[in-house]
């Protein structure tokens, strides 16, 4: 292996140097935050051919341009163009407004990021594209659910609350036989964990606000897609004329250069705590494909590398008031939405109001753990302390 060659390099190493050009910024090792609308053509001849490698805040500049090169090289040679939008839910609206239609069908794995449905059931709906829901475990199966007017299909491997894991391989399978996109939503492994365009998927999405930027700090979304798809991914973009702050794209380049050194350890920590959380009795189960107990590991071992730092437990049947008052006792676990930041964070949640293609009934109240960069003693400590307030809550 030629490892001074960029595509013989491992990921961590393309993560440290891709978009990167010391000589252009001067000497220094990142570069300049470009704030700017207008760019100037030198004659008028340039102008009437906007010709020039920038042509307008919006469609891109320096800044940009380091950050797209440096997720291009992580996502692999199957990425042919990426996208950056102002938050995830942004990415996975401008997807869909991208590839779908009037009159197009879209089938949507039922354990999708909820904000994701609320897309499908309201503007989707109200464009008249119809939107099919189905069992995260269907596999091939999922042949049956094609229609002739069906242009896509989305997943989210695994899903972010319930932790299935579809086989996307074999949706991709059928669904290409049948002239449709694959779009997964990639957040959760991100690509260093999961080259999902490798595996058959047509657009990788992700929260960027999460793993990449890896500090709780932005909000931003990325687009990846392979060349059947990113023309309209890349057409899409300019006509709904979404962009992100240059501040944010910074901060999401600055991110993914430690994304490495960053999941490995939400990776270890989040196994850790999984394992210790599945041997308390006040856990009925735990949800987490890493586990070798989980349901989807066979696919997890299969088409991941590694795991973040969330998954989801079970726990056996305790009222409501029981489980806020072991939430309320937590320091190190905050309460609050989104992850992949620096700090643990527990949330209670229940997928039985919007499921329609699986039926929810985990058989106790159930929880969504991040876990963060802390050190696991302390965490399992403050957990066990939760754990002592609910048994007296009960």
């Amino acid at each position: 292996m030629d490892s001074s060659h960029p595509s013989q390099q491992q990921a961590e190493t393309r993560l440290v140097t891709s978009g990167r050009d010391t000589k252009a910024q001067k000497g220094f090792v990142n570069p300049p935050v470009f704030h700017g609308s207008t760019v100037l053509y030198p004659t008028a001849e340039d102008l009437h051919a906007h010709r020039g490698e920038f042509t307008y805040g919006r469609h891109g500049t320096p800044t940009t341009r380091a950050f797209q090169d440096t997720l291009m090289a992580l996502e692999g040679p199957q990425c042919a163009g990426v996208g950056i939008v102002p938050s995830g839910l942004s990415a996975i609206s401008t997807t869909l407004l991208s590839v779908l239609k009037t009159g197009d069908h879209i089938l949507v794995c039922d354990n999708v990021y909820r904000p994701s449905r609320n897309f499908c059931n309201g503007m989707l709906a109200r464009y008249g594209v119809e939107t099919t829901y189905f069992d995260p475990l269907i596999g091939a199966g999922i042949d049956k659910l094609f229609k002739p007017n069906t242009r896509a299909v989305l997943v989210e491997a695994p899903g972010s609350q319930s932790f299935e894991m579809p086989d996307i391989r074999a949706i991709a399978e059928v669904a290409h036989a049948r002239d449709a996109l694959v779009i997964d939503d990639n957040t959760w492994a991100t690509p260093l964990y999961h080259r999902s365009l490798e595996q058959g998927v047509d657009i990788s999405m992700q929260a960027a606000t999460k793993y990449i930027g890896g500090h709780s700090d932005i909000m931003f979304g990325t687009i990846s897609a392979n060349a059947k798809a990113w023309p309209q991914i890349a057409e899409g973009i300019r006509l709904l004329g979404v962009c992100a702050g240059p501040d944010d794209v910074f901060l999401a380049l600055r991110g993914l250069r430690t994304l490495s050194v960053r999941l490995a350890q939400h990776h270890r920590s989040g196994l850790d705590m999984a394992r210790w959380l599945a041997s308390r009795p006040e856990v009925a189960r735990v949800l987490h494909p890493g586990l070798e107990t989980d349901p989807g590991h066979a696919i997890w071992k299969r088409d991941f590398t590694g795991a973040s730092g969330l998954f989801s437990i079970v726990l056996k049947p305790a009222p409501q008031k029981a489980v806020d008052t072991m939430l309320n006792t937590l320091k190190l676990f905050g309460m609050g939405f989104s992850w992949g930041g620096f700090e643990s964070l527990a949330i209670p949640f229940d997928c039985d109001g919007y499921r329609t293609a699986t039926k929810w009934a985990p058989g106790g109240p159930t929880l969504r753990l991040h876990i963060g960069l802390e050190s696991t003693d302390d965490l399992k400590a403050d957990l066990d302390r939760g754990f002592a307030a609910l048994k007296t809550a009960m």
